[in-house]
C-alpha cells in the first residue's frame, strides 16, 4: 500500500466509471471556460508500455521544511498544495469541489508554475540531476532512492541534497512530475 502519483492517460482522463476521472475532467473544463480558457485536452500519455508512477513513501517533513524555508506561502501552496497536476499554465491553482484519493477537494495546479518552483529547490539542494534516473521506468525514482543508487551517489557526490534524502526524493518527484506531464501533455495525480 502507499499513496502513488501517477499519470493520467486520455482513456483514464474521460472516464466515468472506478478508475476515471470524467467528473473532475468536466469540472475543470467548466472552471477554466467561465475563466476565459478552452477546455483542457489531454494528450495520450507515454507511447509504449511506461507510464509515470513514483510512490510517495518516505517521511516529508524535510521537504516540508525545505519548503517553508525557501519558498512563499502562495509558492508552497502550489507546489505542496495540488492533488491534480496538469500541463497548463494556471497563475493560482484551481480548487474543485470534488473529492480526491486522499482529500475532500481536488486542486488543480499548472505544470510549469510546479516545474519552475522543482527547479529552484534542486538547484538549492545543487541536485545531482545527471545521476537521478529521468523516470524511464515505473518507479524508477523511488527505486533508486530507496535502493543504494542515491546512497552511492551521495557518498561519491556530497552536497546539500545529500543531507536530507527525503527532500531531495521529493525535490526529485516534483521535478520529473511536472517535466513528464508537459512532455507527454497528460495529468499527474494521486492515487
Amino acid at each position: 500500500m502507499g499513496v502513488y502519483v501517477v499519470s493520467i492517460d486520455e482513456r483514464e482522463w474521460f472516464g466515468r466509471g472506478e478508475g476515471g476521472h470524467g467528473e473532475t475532467a468536466s469540472a475543470l473544463d467548466e472552471e477554466l471556460v467561465r475563466r476565459g480558457r478552452p477546455p483542457y485536452r489531454p494528450g495520450p500519455g507515454a507511447a509504449g508500455p511506461g507510464w509515470f508512477e513514483e510512490k510517495a513513501g518516505p517521511p516529508m517533513e524535510g521537504f516540508a521544511a525545505l519548503c517553508e524555508a525557501r519558498l512563499t506561502e502562495t509558492e508552497r501552496e502550489t507546489l505542496l498544495g495540488w492533488t491534480l497536476l496538469v500541463p497548463l499554465s494556471l497563475e493560482e491553482p484551481i480548487r474543485l469541489p470534488l473529492g480526491s484519493a486522499y482529500w475532500d477537494e481536488t486542486v488543480v495546479a499548472g505544470a510549469p508554475q510546479v516545474l519552475a518552483l522543482a527547479e529552484r529547490l534542486a538547484r538549492l539542494l545543487a541536485l545531482p540531476l545527471d545521476a537521478i534516473p529521468a523516470t524511464g521506468g515505473n518507479l524508477e525514482l523511488s527505486l533508486w532512492f530507496m535502493e543504494d543508487g542515491a546512497r552511492g551517489t551521495a557518498e561519491a557526490r556530497p552536497g546539500p541534497w545529500s543531507d536530507d534524502l527525503d527532500a531531495a526524493f521529493y525535490t526529485a518527484v516534483h521535478l520529473r512530475a511536472a517535466r513528464y506531464a508537459l512532455r507527454h501533455g497528460c495529468p499527474i495525480g494521486y492515487c
